[in-house]
């Protein structure tokens, strides 16, 4: 098959982007995407990974990533390896994944696959990769303390990294992102499951179980419950002071919101409409809203990757706030990400928590972003 040029390419895709999104930040984007692969080049190991210790995940991020550059194919040696890498690592029970974070290494894992649309052999991953996730699904098993996973259980529909023995918002909207890329139905009964984890992570007085819980705003919290020990006892990385509701904060309210978009509620339901005011009231790009001030930094490229995506999936080239001002918020995150690029085209957070000091998973959740803006 004859490839197009790049240069072709980029004038097709620059025809075809959001009206909003002027000349200047659509140039600013790519340079500093060109630039964070190139970075990315550097960095992988002789086995095709980058940064494996937590399993595959980093891997499939920059392999994703990769893909869907117009001028990036699975032929390209790099991204050759690293599916190589990727493949290795599926187990018998469908999942992929290198013996700890079951859910989030699979689900990262069969988004990166579903960009290979010519091998039988990855097709067959995906699938059992996408079954493996919905056993690994919060229902109808026990909790530690016995009690069956049913509807009324706060863990219902949710997904977990396995080491807390309980679910939460961040590994549940990473399951729904890697059955929504791998091309699950949202009407699959896993969508609709998860859909009631998340509700029940929300703010607002729909919420029958923990309505009491958490700050009536419209945003997330991060759990339903601390861990295992403590089921029922909600979480929220925002903490709240004594005798306080639960905040909520930017990553898992993009999370959130993200999730109701991918699994098509109307948008004017009344979860969807809180979830976006909640985003109108708190957009920023400078730091990660909600969290204290002393912490605002932390997850930040995290929720700019979230923030991109779900943007994105919402259609809208502009968001209003509660002043009257529409932001184009593809420009504005542009600008967020790239003053943040070092020389050597990478990005890491300073504020290191949840691996953000490593660069590898930094610069993928930065050029995820970036290309989610560029769409």
């Amino acid at each position: 098959m004859i490839r197009s040029t790049l240069a072709s390419l980029l004038v097709l895709w620059i025809a075809c982007r959001a009206a909003a999104l002027d000349d200047e930040h659509w140039r600013k984007a790519n340079d500093a995407i060109e630039r964070g692969i190139a970075y990315l080049r550097t960095t992988q190991a002789d086995d095709g990974s980058w940064t494996p210790q937590p399993g595959p995940a980093v891997t499939a991020l920059v392999a994703g990533v990769m893909l869907d550059r117009p001028d990036i194919a699975t032929d390209d040696p790099h991204v050759a390896a690293a599916l190589n890498y990727i493949l290795s690592k599926v187990q018998p029970d469908g999942g992929v994944y290198d013996g700890i974070l079951a859910n989030y290494n699979t689900a990262i894992a069969i988004s990166a696959l579903s960009r290979v649309d010519h091998r039988p052999d990855i097709a067959r991953v995906v699938a059992n990769g996408q079954r493996f996730l919905m056993d690994q699904q919060w229902h109808g098993q026990t909790d530690p303390e016995g009690q069956l996973i049913g509807e009324s259980h706060p863990w219902y529909g949710g997904a977990g990294y396995g080491d807390h023995g309980r679910p939460d918002m961040s590994n549940t909207q990473i399951m729904l992102q890697g059955l929504h890329d791998s091309g699950v139905d949202c009407d699959d009964p896993a969508f609709q499951r998860a859909m009631v984890f998340i509700h029940r992570c929300q703010g607002v007085p729909s919420n029958t179980m923990f309505a009491d819980r958490i700050e009536p705003d419209g945003g997330f919290i991060y759990a339903t419950s601390l861990d295992k020990d403590n089921i029922g006892n909600p979480e929220s990385k925002a903490d709240a002071g004594e005798g306080e509701l639960l905040r909520t904060y930017g990553t898992m309210t993009y999370a959130g919101f993200k999730s109701y978009i991918y699994a098509q509620l109307d948008r004017d339901d009344p979860r969807v409409v809180a979830a976006y005011d909640w985003l109108r009231n708190n957009y920023t790009f400078d730091r990660n809203p909600g969290l204290p001030a002393d912490r605002d930094q932390q997850g930040l490229y995290y929720m700019y990757m979230t923030a991109g995506r779900a943007l994105n999936a919402w259609g809208a080239t502009t968001i209003t706030t509660p002043d009257g001002q529409a932001h184009d918020w593809a420009n504005d995150l542009i600008d967020a990400i790239v003053s943040r690029q070092h020389d050597d085209g990478s990005w890491s957070n300073t504020a290191d928590r949840w691996m953000e000091g490593d660069p590898n998973l930094v610069t993928a959740y930065s050029l995820i972003a970036l290309q989610a803006a560029l769409q």
